[in-house]
């Protein structure tokens, strides 16, 4: 295809677009959105012929990268064989995806229940809670996110719940630990650890134990800012759920599957959870797939007992497939030993480097492929670079900068979260980093820094 044709067909498929696409989480008449074209590996290509390093991994799902050859090869025989069937119907990629999901889990977590994606597994993972403890509270925390449908978004702690609220969801924030922006005047990750326990504890107390189904948590939360929990934090956390009968949910919708460089993020932190919920890095996001793992304990409730929940893609065939070639890639390919090497002998040497040499960088934080700067105005006083639930003129210049360089980013309120492929190369690192350093070194230019 020449060169015209492809920017005819771009400025095509924009046009249509904007007359007929409604995007999520945005105004419609403010939007511009890039036209990609193609991928492959830790690139995306636009309709310009433009190549652009993903540190974004989109939304933080293409953990194999873009065009995974085994993957894609895995959908095509799919699709030749089987492309769907009804969920009732036993089929060999769920089983297979099951098995596979299953083994990399707590040997007391064996039961699959698959969605089409992360908010749909909170949906369940909730109503299966409820429904065996026979309770209606569920605890979340305010600095999280947790997926757009009615229970989920409520679950959820960032402002985009407050349109959504209808204080009829059952739930209770709480402060989960973040010492960099304590809410708990600690001075250590000890006494972050021990206070943020501590209110917990009084939450629970106050609320009613015998009120609470589960206490839903992301082992790293993602979106709100990446905020590896303290030494001690989930384990504490774990004891309470034990003391008062309530059950452990992990959100590992973003976190999961090689994203912190173990295959879930709360391996590294050596608690079990009662439920846990994924999607994303599963099979990386190229056919929509979710799913909850169920304790034993939970699933023999329902053993001879009608679960009252299903979908109609449950487990669908070209996802499942997907699942199945990812997950073995991963294993074959060490995806996932990559991701954890990546973040501790370069991106988060490299990034705290950079902070060094940038005022702008408050902290540094994260693991694996997973990593955040906190920008702020001022070191001391760390006065966000941006307002909470907003943006800034200087948020907006340091992606746009960036992205004109060839890195496409993700960033959050004050934050730039670098989250590459778990397939990224120290190459690619280097690559990207190199373009976010001169992005800083720009904005602070014309900030007179």
């Amino acid at each position: 295809m020449s060169n015209q044709d492809a920017a005819e067909r771009g400025a095509r498929t924009y046009e249509l677009d904007r007359a007929h696409v409604f995007h999520s989480w945005s105004a419609q008449d403010l939007i511009t959105p890039m036209v990609v074209d193609s991928a492959q590996g830790s690139y995306v290509t636009d309709a310009a012929g433009k190549r652009y390093l993903d540190f974004s991994s989109q939304l933080v799902n293409t953990n194999i990268g873009h065009q995974h050859p085994k993957v894609v090869a895995a959908i095509q025989a799919q699709a030749a064989k089987l492309c769907t069937i009804a969920p009732q119907h036993a089929n060999d990629q769920r089983s297979e995806a099951a098995r596979l999901i299953t083994e990399r889990a707590p040997d007391t977590l064996n039961k699959v229940f698959f969605t089409n994606g992360g908010t749909e597994a909170v949906e369940h993972a909730v109503r299966m809670a409820r429904l065996h403890t026979g309770r209606p509270k569920v605890l979340s925390a305010y600095r999280s996110y947790h997926g757009a449908t009615a229970t989920s978004i409520n679950l959820t702690g960032d402002h985009r719940r407050w349109a959504n609220d209808t204080a009829t969801a059952g739930v209770v924030h709480f402060f989960g630990p973040f010492l960099y922006r304590t809410a708990f005047h600690s001075s250590s990750e000890e006494e972050e650890t021990t206070r943020a326990l501590e209110h917990l504890r009084d939450l629970i107390s106050f609320e009613g134990p015998s009120t609470i189904a589960a206490i839903i948590l992301e082992t790293v939360p993602g979106t709100a800012g990446i905020m590896p929990p303290p030494p001690g934090y989930l384990a504490g956390l774990r004891s309470l759920c034990d003391e008062f009968g309530i059950l452990y949910i992990a959100d590992e919708v973003m976190c999961g599957f090689g994203r912190t460089g173990s295959w879930f993020a709360f391996d590294h932190y050596d608690v079990v959870p009662d439920l846990v919920t994924f999607a994303k890095g599963v099979n990386s996001g190229y056919v929509p797939l979710g799913g909850v793992l169920i304790s034993d304990a939970i699933a023999a409730t329902f053993a001879t007992r009608v679960y009252p929940g299903g979908l109609t893609y449950s487990g669908h065939p070209l996802a499942c497939a997907a699942a199945v070639a990812t997950i073995s890639a991963m294993e074959e390919e060490g995806i996932v030993q990559n991701a954890a090497m990546i973040g501790r002998d370069h991106l988060g040497p490299k990034l705290r480097a950079l902070a060094e040499r940038h005022p702008l960088i408050g902290e540094v934080r994260g693991l694996g492929v997973f990593f955040a700067l906190d920008l702020v105005r001022d070191q001391a006083t760390k006065e966000p670079l941006a307002p909470y639930g907003g943006t800034s003129p200087e948020m907006t210049a340091l992606v746009a900068s960036a992205k004109a360089k060839g890195l496409l980013l993700f960033a959050n309120y004050n934050r730039i979260h670098c989250v590459p492929p778990c397939t990224v190369s120290p190459a690619e690192i280097e690559e990207g980093l190199k373009i976010l350093d001169d992005a800083f070194t720009e904005v602070s230019s014309s900030l007179g820094r």
